[in-house]
């Protein structure tokens, strides 16, 4: 259907034999009208006793009278009244209502009777339309031992369904976005951050404008498509979170504006508030402080996360919860209310992970509720993105500042490394007058060497500082211009830039220790100790439990001179091993391949306050990553991105690597990526033994 298509859906089937439905509806015609005795709020379809039908209840305080109008009973305004149940709730169970049929509440009240959807919808026709019975038990989940992965293991990638999938025409359904799950996998990617996906006005929208906040977009398609894209990242080990919008609503399309008719000061009515605290810069703000309003957003929260099995939230705009305005005065119902929300997740499903978008720096968001925090497990951090950005865009290399590289590293909030959400683009930062790095940093040339070196940069401290890194779609394959949702991504960027990819690929392997040589980048231990502001180099410590292949150090030249026997005083003495080298021109083929090798640590030179020192060579505006150890021997030397398989993924590494010296791509061992690496790699092809 299109975004204004108000044609009636045709009925489901109905399976009651017919002489049991004539007997049923005798006796459902007959019975004197009572609220229903089923728990639930909205439209819940129920099977016994025959005959089935459909639990209708809607919170209508102001309300004389409430009837359902739909598809299963000709539209009509008398044929199914709900009764009041004395607590503003009105409800009814009316037989022969199936799921796909359609419907609204025709509510007469303070404003005569009017005529809305459903404050519950599961699934909309459109943002204007009718509301539609959606039966939860529709889609059969096929994943079934899938665990969320650890907070200090996630690497999230923020999508915008309707123009993420390959498709000639944006919006996007959700099953092309689905289609992209094994390129997500094979880039290590484990968690995708959904933006918001509730029914917005129109087809085209960012989605922070839910009119519908329990019915999934139907320009995105079903609701069991959201399920089957979560039941299929699930198979893949990749965690979804959502997107939830709750400090305003709408503001157009809204039928909870004026839901029953009530409405004071010329406000929004029931679900929203009637004084100073009404507005918010992007829709009316729902009434923290009234009952029913708050259990709507529990539900609803709880609902995307039960129902629809995601991992998690991102809470947007949660200043606007606690606040009236961008400085005060504070809305205490709004901090309780996020209090409440994250003690429910932490009750229910601790492992599942909250996210606020705070946007204040404000250690109290992700402090435990006990503490008077409002118990948020993470939250985006703009103590990174802002001076980072700031330093890797600047076009003189004599205007980059170390000191603000070793601030943005060092950050915390609450003390734990996982608190903060760090990255270089997300949907704001990359829209709303601002464009991707690659493109800031070169206008109209987002290819070009500068930009090529200079935002991976700025991904290499993404995936090397403490904190839960994210990526924005096509970040790794330098998409250009600026985020809007009528361009969709171009992905034939992902193999004009497959180095760059593999870059990223590689900088998410050794992140998430997928390697076994790089324990430290998940660990919470971090020690910046160089910083030079005149030579633009730093250097810093990550470890977890210190040791071989625990220990990281990471260097990075912010200039675009190469530089040799650099010093870098190192925690022990020994081998330190170059485990990622950025400039690498298998990346590339620009790229200098600066002459950059593993490098003897000496406890006779202690520097920067370290027990010893190595000289390092590091090529410009490039990142080196040091360890220690042996790495593990893998399965199968053809198993490039060990993932099990020896495939595709890995044909696609060596093939990248064609004719370059040793790498990981070098299967045989013989010094030189070629005809008989690819004669390893097909042998091996299949599932690895």
């Amino acid at each position: 259907m299109t975004k204004r298509d108000l044609r009636p859906a045709r009925h489901a089937r109905r399976w009651i034999p017919l002489a049991a439905c004539a007997a049923a509806a005798f006796a459902a015609i007959s019975a004197t009208h009572a609220q229903s005795p089923r728990p639930g709020v909205g439209a819940i379809p129920y099977f016994s006793p025959l005959p089935a039908g459909t639990t209708f209840r809607v919170w209508a305080p102001n309300a004389t009278a409430v009837r359902v109008a739909g598809t299963f009973n000709g539209w009509s305004m008398t044929a199914n009244p709900l009764v009041s149940e004395g607590n503003g709730y009105w409800s009814a169970d009316v037989p022969f209502a199936y799921q796909n049929a359609q419907y609204k509440f025709v509510i007469t009240g303070p404003a005569g009777t009017i005529w809305k959807a459903d404050a519950r919808a599961r699934r909309m026709t459109n943002s204007v339309g009718n509301s539609v019975i959606y039966n939860p038990q529709s889609y059969a989940w096929t994943t079934t031992n899938y665990a969320t992965p650890n907070f200090d293991d996630l690497v999230l990638y923020e999508m915008h369904i309707g123009t993420f999938g390959q498709h000639p025409s944006v919006p996007a359904p959700i099953s092309k976005a689905k289609d992209k799950l094994d390129y997500l996998k094979d880039l290590g990617v484990n968690c995708v951050a959904l933006m918001p996906f509730a029914e917005f006005a129109g087809s085209l929208s960012w989605g922070y404008n839910p009119a519908h906040p329990f019915a999934f977009e139907s320009a995105y398609g079903h609701p069991d498509d959201l399920k089957a894209f979560v039941d299929a990242a699930h198979a893949r080990g990749i965690a979804v979170i959502g997107d939830m919008v709750y400090n305003h609503f709408g503001p157009s399309d809204l039928d909870l504006w004026r839901y029953d008719g009530w409405s004071q000061n010329n406000g929004g009515g029931i679900y929203f508030y009637q004084d100073f605290r009404a507005n918010t810069p992007w829709g009316p703000r729902p009434d923290f402080g009234r009952g029913e309003v708050r259990s709507f957003i529990r539900d609803n929260m709880m609902y995307w996360l039960d129902e629809f099995r995601l991992d998690g939230h991102r809470i947007d705009g949660t200043k606007f919860i606690r606040l009236a305005d961008f400085s005060g005065p504070e809305i205490p119902e709004g901090w309780s209310l996020l209090q409440w929300l994250n003690n429910e997740v932490n009750a229910l499903s601790p492992w599942k992970i909250m996210i606020a978008e705070d946007m204040d720096a404000n250690n109290w968001i992700t402090r435990t509720t006990g503490e008077g925090g409002a118990g948020f497990d993470s939250q985006w951090d703009t103590a990174f993105v802002h001076p980072v950005r700031g330093v890797i865009e600047a076009q003189n290399d004599s205007d980059r500042s170390m000191w603000a590289i070793r601030d943005a590293v060092t950050s915390t909030l609450s003390g734990g490394h996982t608190r903060r959400v760090i990255y270089t683009e997300s949907h704001d930062e990359v829209a709303n007058g601002r464009q991707r790095v690659p493109e800031t940093i070169w206008p109209g040339n987002a290819g070009s060497w500068f930009s090529k070196k200079r935002s991976t940069l700025g991904a290499a401290l993404v995936f090397t500082t403490p904190g839960i890194p994210m990526l924005f779609q096509g970040q790794e394959f330098l998409e250009d211009g600026w985020f809007t949702d009528t361009d969709p991504l171009d992905w034939s960027k992902a193999t004009t830039y497959a180095g760059i990819k593999s870059m990223y690929r590689d900088l998410i392997r050794l992140r998430r220790n997928l390697d076994g040589v790089s324990q430290g980048l998940k660990g919470a231990s971090l020690n910046f100790h160089h910083v030079n502001d005149g030579a633009k180099v730093v250097a810093f410590h990550r470890w977890q439990n210190g040791g071989d292949l625990d220990d990281v150090v990471v260097v990075m030249n912010f200039t675009q001179n190469g530089i040799n026997n650099y010093r870098i005083g190192m925690p022990r003495g020994g081998q330190w091993r170059v485990r990622f080298n950025s400039d690498w021109n298998g990346y590339d083929p620009s790229f200098s391949n600066w002459g950059t090798f593993d490098t003897e640590a000496t406890t006779s030179v202690p520097w920067d306050g370290m027990p010893a020192s190595a000289l390092v060579n590091i090529g410009p505006y490039s990142t080196v990553i040091f360890s220690q150890g042996e790495p593990p021997s893998p399965p199968n030397p053809a198993d490039l991105n060990r993932d099990g398989m020896v495939d595709g993924a890995d044909l696609a590494a060596v093939l990248g690597a064609w004719g370059t010296a040793g790498g990981p791509a070098d299967v045989n061992g013989d010094g030189v990526v070629n005809a008989a690496d690819l004669a390893a790699l097909l042998a091996s092809w299949g599932p690895v033994k």
